[in-house]
């Protein structure tokens, strides 16, 4: 399904979001660029590359490796990474987040923009993460999810529901792919039920920040 929409997903992505999604990653920059010297980051789902690329400018160090199962994605996210110059930074390769082929303990940073909801086993994922990670490394998590106040929720049903599957469906030719899109996200668990699968999976320090009005999220985690 994202191989088949490979090639829209950014101009798409951004326009159905008005381009706030831009401003969500720089949020989450924030809980990433203080891992200090030369930091290891993994872009768990990493789609195109968007974050990935973003990380990269802001460490200007370090490495940053990019994974996904979308062999399509990844072919737009290196031409991307060629053309922004960050090929000695940013390498990425096709792989799966819920079995990753990386050693214990190898990064100092993993991060998940808008891909979570997408795991088949969403809590061996982030057992994955969680192993992965150096101890004191933290996790990232950016998804998206229905606002809670009644009113807003109202509006965001509205466009998110019905008028953003329909813009999708038509401008990329895959109407499955953006009615897959709301669905996911209305099956992703509440915040406190996630915060606590995240615990369970062993993260500490788990917290979480809503974004504009709460149609984002960022969930962070810390490992021992």
């Amino acid at each position: 399904m994202f191989d088949s929409i490979a090639n829209d997903y950014d101009s798409l992505n951004h326009v159905l979001s008005l381009s706030i999604d831009k401003i969500w990653r720089r949020r989450a920059l924030k809980k990433i660029v203080d891992a200090g010297e030369n930091p290891y980051v993994l872009d768990v789902a990493c789609g195109t590359g968007d974050f990935s690329i973003a990380i990269a400018k802001a460490l200007g160090r370090g490495r940053v490796t990019g994974v996904d199962i979308s062999k399509g994605m990844l072919e737009v996210m290196r031409q991307k990474v060629l053309k922004n110059n960050l090929e000695s930074i940013i390498i990425e390769e096709i792989g799966d987040g819920e079995d990753l082929r990386f050693g214990t303990a190898s990064f100092d940073r993993v991060v998940n923009a808008f891909g979570i909801r997408n795991f088949e086993d969403r809590d061996k994922g982030l057992r994955e993460a969680l192993r992965v990670l150096k101890p004191g490394g933290r996790l990232v998590i950016l998804e998206l999810s229905r606002p809670e106040n009644k009113i807003t929720r109202w509006f965001y049903d509205l466009y998110f529901l019905n008028i953003l599957p329909k813009i999708g469906g038509r401008i990329s030719g895959d109407k499955a792919a953006y009615a897959y899109l709301p669905a996911s996200v209305k099956a992703f668990p509440r915040k406190n039920d996630f915060m606590d699968q995240m615990r369970s999976a062993g993260f500490k320090n788990v917290t979480h920040k809503a974004l504009t009005f709460g149609v984002c999220r960022m969930y962070t985690g810390e490992k021992e």
